[in-house]
């Protein structure tokens, strides 16, 4: 396989990690409510006169599928990226990178318990060890402190936030529809900025300017747009599969980017935490094994995430 077909999806996930910094530089800077709006506004302007005229044409499957739709629009662009922007008031960008590199672990275990997948030997341990690494992140290295619910309220919104991604993924695989990807993500956009107007309107509605314009302009175009068109081409070329794969590079890309934009430290527990998450993801998608015997596991979907 070409090398050449590695650079769009790890070019992907360079650009989401860089908008968990982004995430970060948005406190004090623009209300969570306001970017989380602004950014799929601005995603619906730049894409409405590239997609509306295919769009039109495919009303009528639109307009049958709309609730499945608006759905996966509320959860993948309005609960994955709404609850990101509150949880960076209260956690680092090196966190959240970790937590959300538990998207395609997360993504395994949803699709057993929806799609009826059987689950996996590598799917069953994988999950055990992400489990503990959450464990000693959340806990700041001392997983007995969750016992006492010490636990920052950045972090807990960030594995809600996760969870709602990684349902959105396997919602996206159960609902197969007959549209375009291009006009099936800007149903969903159409729908996410529905439902995160009345947050916004309810504000702080925070005024754009100097401060802030870059980074909605940065969340709206290349962490909105041009990663959906990269992930679109890498899922053509190496597999659903494969290139998710690469989405174990986020909390290594996160703490970089965060240590040289943001001054974050990086501790022990990073380290301890973020490799057990990446080693029960990885086990998760190389051990493939039917748990039980005699069960074959079904065959993966080409779906993009």
């Amino acid at each position: 396989m070409p090398l050449i077909y590695f650079l769009p999806p790890l070019a992907t996930v360079l650009i989401w990690s860089g908008n968990m910094t982004i995430n970060q530089l948005t406190v004090g800077a623009i209300a969570p409510s306001s970017i989380a709006f602004l950014r799929w506004l601005l995603a619906l302007i730049v894409m409405t006169p590239f997609v509306l005229p295919a769009a039109i044409r495919h009303r009528d499957e639109i307009r049958r599928n709309w609730p499945k739709l608006a759905l996966l629009g509320l959860l993948g662009m309005g609960l994955w990226q709404g609850l990101g922007y509150i949880a960076a008031e209260t956690t680092t960008a090196t966190n959240m990178g970790i937590l959300a590199a538990m998207v395609p672990l997360l993504t395994v275990l949803l699709s057993a318990l929806i799609l009826r997948e059987p689950p996996t030997r590598g799917g069953v341990a994988g999950g055990v060890l992400a489990f503990i690494g959450v464990t000693v992140l959340l806990g700041r290295g001392n997983p007995l402190s969750l016992l006492h619910l010490e636990v920052a309220l950045g972090d807990a919104l960030m594995v809600i936030a996760a969870i709602c991604y990684a349902l959105y993924g396997v919602m996206l695989k159960r609902w197969a529809m007959n549209l375009p990807p291009w006009v099936m993500l800007y149903a969903q956009v159409c729908f996410a900025v529905l439902f995160l107007l009345p947050p916004y309107l309810l504000g702080p509605m925070t005024p754009v300017g100097s401060q802030n314009i870059w980074l909605i302009l940065y969340a709206g175009i290349p962490a909105s747009v041009i990663t959906t068109f990269l992930w679109m081409r890498a899922v053509r070329q190496i597999g659903a599969n494969q290139a998710s794969i690469f989405i174990n590079l986020m909390p290594l890309f996160s703490a970089l980017i965060a240590m040289f934009m943001l001054g974050e430290q990086i501790a022990s527990f990073h380290f301890t935490g973020g490799l057990l998450i990446l080693a029960g993801v990885v086990m998760a998608q190389t051990l493939t094994r039917p748990l039980v015997r005699g069960v074959a596991p079904k065959k993966p979907s080409s779906a993009g995430q």
